[in-house]
């Protein structure tokens, strides 16, 4: 049954979905994907998949919406061409943060990509960490959100870190980092981290836990500018903590992040491979660990119609 299994590959990441297939010991799907002078996209599947389980992998990194119009049209050519199910893996969800009508005249943004997703005939959704778990009640498809937990907590148990306790960098992450917190036996700490307006800046008000004498993980599903989490670091340092490290899901790293990271004191920023990070990027301090075996598995498990709730289960 294994020769019904493909896997494509959009342009946002082709390494990760490499790393997948070799997970697997499968090849890479064969695809013509070209831009026309005119900006228009064209995509030939250039292989049988005739009542094949198809899987397109494509997370949202930039450019996002030139990724997400290539999607659309890889998933539209699949399913011409008579593909038994068609799921996307978008290890990072497309406008994730835009998960509710928090202000005046604004778009839902989350819940119109997950419509237009099962328009263009999306199946089910593989993802990780998504910013808000009600997205996933957007999807009237089966979506599975796969975490990054175990891949994070590992690394930190294997540094053999002590005095250590797991900081929520605002009262929203507070859930998430107390799995994070309950793995690796650790006491919990939550700041009150309050948004000014949408250009990511932020104030700290409080601090609920004690960090004083201890080495502090800053534990995050996605970091974008960096703005936000050095300003958790100043408080963590004013409030005497020792060591401070990273530990984001998502490394988007837009703007002047890598600048920011390089000139921190923070000792070191632990992300994912969900969105690329290009080599002209990578400074010592921002170490990139592989979630590809994750999602390797669970491209398998749902192939083969076995659970895959190990694998996202706290």
């Amino acid at each position: 049954m294994r020769n019904r299994l493909k896997i494509f590959s959009g342009s946002a990441h082709p390494e990760l979905a490499k790393a997948i297939c070799e997970y697997l010991d499968l090849p890479l799907g064969k695809m013509d994907v070209q831009r026309f002078q005119n900006d228009n996209t064209f995509v030939k599947i250039r292989e049988n998949v005739r009542l094949c389980d198809c899987f397109i992998v494509q997370p949202s990194c930039p450019p996002v919406n030139d990724g997400l119009v290539e999607l659309f049209i890889i998933m539209d050519a699949l399913m011409r061409a008579s593909a038994k199910s068609i799921t996307v893996v978008m290890p990072y969800f497309a406008y994730s943060r835009s998960d509710k009508k928090d202000q005046p005249r604004i778009s839902i943004t989350a819940k119109l990509v997950a419509d237009l997703l099962q328009t263009a005939g999306a199946n089910r959704v593989i993802t990780m960490d998504l910013h808000a778990e009600q997205i996933q009640g957007f999807f009237a498809i089966p979506v599975d959100q796969l975490l990054a937990e175990p891949v994070l907590c590992r690394y930190f148990q294997e540094m053999g870190l002590e005095d250590i306790v797991a900081v929520a960098p605002d009262a929203g992450s507070a859930k998430r980092t107390r799995y994070f917190a309950k793995r690796l036996n650790v006491p919990l700490a939550i700041l009150d981290k309050r948004r000014r307006g949408n250009d990511d800046s932020s104030e700290i008000l409080h601090l609920i836990g004690e960090v004083r004498g201890h080495n502090a993980i800053i534990f995050d599903d996605e970091i974008s500018t960096g703005g936000s989490m050095m300003g958790v670091v100043k408080a963590l340092l004013e409030n005497g903590a020792k060591k401070i490290y990273g530990a984001v899901t998502h490394g988007i790293l837009c703007g002047n992040a890598i600048d920011r990271f390089r000139d921190s004191p923070i000792e070191e920023l632990v992300i994912t491979d969900t969105v690329p990070l290009p080599p002209s990027r990578r400074i010592p301090k921002i170490r990139v660990l592989s979630v590809a075996h994750l999602f390797g598995e669970a491209i398998k498990r749902i192939h083969d119609g076995t659970s895959i709730s190990a694998l996202f289960e706290h």
